[in-house]
């Protein structure tokens, strides 16, 4: 396999051509010599004449930068300008590194000039001599080929560019994850190879030459691959630097996690995506959903009961896309004035009505290159639907009272309580606008179709409440049973609610049915800590305070998981009593 050999100059016009010229001699069959420059100028007259006495001639060698080369993987670089090194590129792929730093020429009179150029002749080819016949190029080819193979056996695929998101490393599980080969990427910006860049919306460079993190990130990738394929990465990114702290550039490992989430999503094993709580087969289907189109720039209808969590789910969707690093604009479109709703939406330019004494951008303009959620867009008005249609098919709108055409690059994803269907029936809805917007549906279950989440979703929302308080609470069975009969018409917005009101009424750790809100247990006719005491008391109205029954104690203690501390407290009585009563039985 051919083995290639890169001397770099400064300018290319001298060390580097005289180099390459005896390296091209002396290299042992199958070595590839090149030679550049930072720059590159025409090549020295008096280099041509001392290398034609050794019986080389450079007449035929041509001056070359680095940018010149296009896409190569040299296996040795050698470096023979002492201002080279700091200014020296990041090449593609893995190869050794020698550093010659031999003396410029440059400033010397014809006569001593000759005579230098004969003494950086002769230490040159001495150099290039001892550098093959005593091994040092096969040993430096040896590691490389060692080091790559190395990052070739890995499963995790490697991606490394530098500052200006060049490409220069790939290695084989990378090309076998995404569906590209390396020379279809190394040399290459990364967010030309891949739309929105390889890192979506996470990008470390998203302006070339500045690097936005300093340490290690890791976070959880969707991609499309070469061949249009959905894959979902688990994702390392570290900064790296040169050894004087400048930074050079990014490493990525990533990992292909795609089967793994199929295989937990066919085990209902997944209990939360990307924020939202759920293992409900309903639930499994909106998170496989979110990711099928996560990757792509459709525009998605998510319906749903009102407190269902359609803006989380928009919210999902905008942070699971290569978009992520754009802004996410959300709009209640039913709580905009109509007076006021297209500048709003797609702003104005100052004079354009009463009130307007400057240009504003509206909220597409604002998206640009993110996400825009239209929440409640059946309350859009028909002129509104009008403009937003021509949104969607030409990605362009005027401000209002404005002349010049703003072109907006984003996605849309809307949402509704409402029937579109029979709004667009009733003729209410542009139905041109709803297959517009309805490329995707979603339909979000509602809470009372996925009763098996509400033991999830509490102990998410009491866990929360105890990271920000330090306080730890549980539900006993009772109050568990009546959120699991209850309809709840509001969904996880009235959920959420409920068990912040529990929290409020509970002065102890466990949370009873009388500690949540009436619409909840008014079906039950009775709370259950005042059953407990009228029943007591009818059996005893002599004996002071609550009289206990086993069945009682029983079912508290049952709740409880046996603490008779919080037995008691459910109980309405002291803790001595309930001891009491149950040495007695």
């Amino acid at each position: 396999m051919e083995k290639k050999l890169l001397f770099v100059g400064e300018r290319n016009s001298c060390r580097s051509q005289m180099a390459e010229g005896f390296a091209r001699l002396l290299a042992p069959p199958g070595v590839h010599v090149l030679s550049a420059g930072l720059t590159a100028g025409g090549i020295d007259p008096f280099a041509v004449k001392v290398m034609a006495e050794s019986g080389v001639d450079l007449t035929g060698q041509q001056p070359k930068r680095i940018e010149d080369l296009g896409v190569q993987l040299f296996d040795v670089v050698i470096v023979l300008s002492p201002g080279v090194k700091e200014k020296y590129p990041v090449l593609q792929g893995i190869h050794g590194v020698v550093y010659w730093n031999l003396p410029a020429p440059d400033g010397r009179e014809n006569g001593s000039a000759e005579r230098f150029y004969r003494s950086l002749r002769d230490e040159i080819k001495r150099r290039v001599t001892e550098f093959f016949q005593n091994g040092y190029f096969l040993s430096l080819v040896t590691l490389k080929d060692n080091a790559e193979r190395i990052l070739d056996n890995l499963k995790e695929g490697i991606v490394a560019h530098d500052v200006y998101r060049r490409i220069f490393y790939f290695n084989r599980a990378a090309e076998e994850i995404t569906g590209y080969r390396r020379g279809e990427v190394l040399g290459r910006d990364c967010h030309r190879v891949f739309p929105y860049g390889f890192c979506g919306g996470k990008c470390s460079f998203r302006e070339k030459g500045v690097c936005v993190v300093d340490s290690p990130v890791f976070y959880p990738l969707g991609i499309t691959t070469r061949d249009g394929e959905q894959k979902h990465l688990e994702m390392s990114v570290v900064p790296m630097k040169d050894s004087a702290g400048r930074s050079i550039g990014i490493l990525a490992s990533y990992r292909d996690q795609t089967r793994v989430l199929e295989l937990e999503h066919r085990l209902g094993e997944i209990q939360q995506f990307s924020g939202i709580i759920g293992r409900d087969h309903k639930m499994l289907e909106v998170f496989e959903t979110i990711r099928d189109v996560a990757g792509t720039g459709v525009p998605v209808l998510i319906q749903g009961e009102t407190g269902t969590g359609k803006e989380l789910v928009a919210s999902a969707i905008h942070a699971e896309s290569p978009r992520a690093a754009g802004p996410f604009v959300a709009v209640n479109c039913g709580a905009l004035p109509e007076g006021t709703m297209e500048s709003e939406l797609f702003g104005h330019v100052k004079g354009a009505f009463t009130g307007a004494i400057r240009d504003k951008k509206g909220r597409f303009e604002l998206a640009a290159g993110g996400t825009i959620f239209l929440d409640e867009v059946g309350e859009l008005s028909p002129a509104t639907q009008v403009k937003l249609l021509r949104v969607l098919q030409e990605g362009s709108f005027e401000r209002v009272g404005g002349e010049k055409t703003v072109r907006v690059d984003l996605r849309v994803i809307s949402a509704t309580n409402r029937n579109l269907k029979e709004m667009v029936a009733q003729g209410e809805f542009r139905e041109d606008l709803y297959y517009r917007l309805c490329v995707v549906p979603m339909t979000l279950p509602p809470l009372r179709e996925r009763r098996n989440d509400i033991p999830l979703l509490a102990r998410h929302f009491l866990d929360r409440n105890a990271a920000l308080t330090g306080r730890r609470t549980v539900l006993s069975e009772r109050a568990l049973s009546a959120m699991m009969d209850y309809d709840w018409p509001g969904n996880i917005r009235q959920f959420q609610n409920a068990v912040q009101f529990a929290l409020v009424k509970c002065r102890g750790d466990v949370i009873g049915p009388e500690h949540l809100p009436p619409d909840l247990t008014e079906k039950y006719g009775y709370s259950f800590a005042a059953a407990v005491h009228r029943e007591g008391a009818s059996e005893d109205a002599r004996t002071p305070g609550p009289k206990l029954r086993a069945q009682d104690v029983e079912r508290a203690l049952r709740a409880t998981g046996g603490n008779k501390v919080k037995a008691a407290k459910i109980l309405g009585v002291g803790r001595a009593t309930l001891y009491r009563f149950l040495n007695r039985e």
